[in-house]
């Protein structure tokens, strides 16, 4: 809750609360997100215009209940009126979703990869399933927009720069016959990335639309953990024809994997489904099955959630080489962990072509 305010009702202290009230389902809140679009104040009566589009109803009532509570216990307010102007939300059709086009030109498909925590592999699901769609003849770039932890470029074992091109957009790297664009790629290696909101805004954005990506089937955005800025940022900037919600098997991952889940479902991306990661151990010696992270999680989750569990990944030591040595376990010889990868590709595939 708001603490209070002394003194004169003004519009910076009615904003001021209103930073308070987070976006539901988001770490955002809804003056950063633009929903308060003009505050009117007659004597100590406020009028406050937001503005969101949304078809779930409970939105607008949650942000209400939210918005009336901190303001009230702003000191001499008076009369508090809420107005909402609720707009339909662009159909898939209308942003280019289903008809095969984005928002970014040249681009058939945009897919993000995505988790509600770290440390469950979201990376290595992203960089392994962007060379099983390559490996079908696709056409495939990786956007890694996890700007604080990039990871990309490591494990596709690039330390290439990129150049810009002669209108000053940004020419990605090329590497394994894929086009990839990484913080990774601009800093050295043990160089901190210090940016707040409107920075690391800005430099998704560039990501997105300052880079001369050509051609693609696929376009591949490795999220950073979470529900934060960057997430909004994207699904406010491109079209997204679906997402990939990366999960372990226990309780403390897929509590965040629900929360990814919803936060998707707020601003009308599909969910493809569910890639429960680390999914269990196949002893070598022996070939005896450990579920280190425990069992049937994933399962349990999509079904509850209505999705599809895309892939259960097993956790082995050539995926963690794999990744450390820039050389991803799905370009290795054949192992179940490769046709793991490559049968999750061919489902993305049908489900964003479907």
């Amino acid at each position: 809750m708001c603490s209070l305010i002394v003194g004169m009702i003004s519009e910076a202290s009615i904003k001021e609360a209103l930073r308070s009230v987070k976006y539901p389902g988001f770490s955002r809140d809804i003056v950063s997100f633009g929903l308060v679009k003009s505050v009117q104040i007659d004597g100590a009566d406020v009028t406050v215009r937001m503005s969101l589009a949304t078809r779930d109803a409970s939105l607008p009532r949650q942000i209400h209940s939210a918005a009336l509570a901190v303001l009230s216990e702003l000191e001499g307010i008076g009369k508090i009126n809420l107005d909402f102007d609720i707009k339909e939300p662009e159909t898939p059709a209308a942003t280019g979703g289903t008809l095969g086009k984005s928002s970014i030109p040249g681009v058939k498909k945009i897919l993000v990869v995505a988790s509600g925590k770290g440390g469950v592999g979201k990376s290595t699901v992203a960089v392994n399933l962007a060379v099983a769609l390559s490996q079908t003849g696709a056409k495939v770039g990786v956007c890694d927009c996890d700007l604080y932890g990039p990871s990309v470029a490591h494990m596709f074992g690039s330390n290439a720069k990129p150049m810009a091109s002669d209108d000053n957009q940004i020419i990605p790297i090329e590497t394994k016959g894929m086009k990839m664009i990484s913080m990774g790629f601009l800093l050295e290696d043990d160089s901190p990335v210090i940016v707040r909101g409107p920075m690391a805004t800005r430099y998704t954005q560039q990501f997105l639309r300052g880079v001369v990506w050509g051609e693609l089937d696929y376009l591949i955005l490795d999220l950073p953990p979470g529900t934060g800025d960057i997430q909004l940022t994207i699904v406010q900037t491109v079209s997204v024809d679906g997402a990939v919600i990366v999960t372990t098997p226990q309780e403390v991952a897929l509590i965040d994997a629900r929360k990814a889940v919803s936060m998707f479902a707020k601003v009308n991306v599909p969910i493809l489904g569910i890639v429960e990661n680390m999914s269990y151990f196949l002893c070598p010696s022996d070939g005896k099955r450990y579920d280190i992270f425990g069992q049937g999680g994933g399962a349990k989750e999509a079904a509850r959630l209505n999705v599809p569990l895309l892939a259960q990944i097993p956790i082995d030591i050539p995926t963690r080489e794999g990744g450390d040595s820039g050389h991803p376990i799905t370009l290795q010889a054949e192992n179940a962990v490769k046709t793991a990868f490559q049968d999750l590709a061919g489902k993305v595939a049908a489900a964003l072509d479907g």
